[in-house]
């Protein structure tokens, strides 16, 4: 049966509590790979915003000396 059947082995032996530890890694993994894809998600929306302001002051610039 290969490593599946030890695989079974371990699931069927066990305890009860076993589980929810097993769970509770599994929900803090899923949790932290969460977070950093919001993280992300933060940081590329505050440089777009400071992108915004970058080119808003270089056209505002342009305007100034007559350049647009």
């Amino acid at each position: 049966m290969g490593w599946a059947g030890g695989v079974v082995t371990f699931f069927a032996e066990l305890p009860t509590w076993g589980f929810f530890v097993i769970a509770g890694i599994a929900f803090s993994g899923y949790k932290v790979v969460q977070g950093v894809l919001e993280d992300k998600r933060t940081d590329r929306e505050f440089i777009e915003q400071e992108g915004q302001v970058y080119i808003r002051r270089i056209e505002e610039e342009r305007k100034r000396r007559g350049l647009l």
